[in-house]
């Protein structure tokens, strides 16, 4: 990953407006700061979220709270629990989609 020219920034999570994006199920509640091709984001996945798409975007992703299931296209799962992370390319077949029984809260980076 190669970071923007960007000065030194604080975001102050609180203050950043909340975006809704409905899932098959549930709902992704995102505040987002970005710059460049740099996105960074805190993100509330409610209580029995399922993505409705495959992501092929790379993400560094770390969970805060909560319990994430990650599935890969090819079938394979992961579950992720606080103070977990995973890191995955743009490149590659890693095709993933996230989903959670209970919410979790995260903190992503692509």
């Amino acid at each position: 990953m190669k970071l923007p020219d960007l000065a030194f920034t604080i975001a102050e999570w609180s203050a950043v407006p909340t975006t809704e994006h409905p899932g098959e199920t549930g709902m992704a509640l995102w505040r987002t700061f970005s710059s460049g091709d740099l996105r960074v984001r805190m993100v509330e996945y409610t209580p029995g979220y399922l993505a409705d798409h495959w992501c092929d975007r790379g993400h560094v992703l770390l969970v805060l709270d909560g319990e994430l299931e990650t599935e890969l296209r090819d079938g394979r799962t992961f579950k992720l629990t606080a103070g977990m992370s995973y890191q995955v390319s743009d490149f590659g077949d890693a095709a993933h989609r996230s989903s959670t029984r209970a919410g979790c809260r995260l903190f992503i980076v692509d």
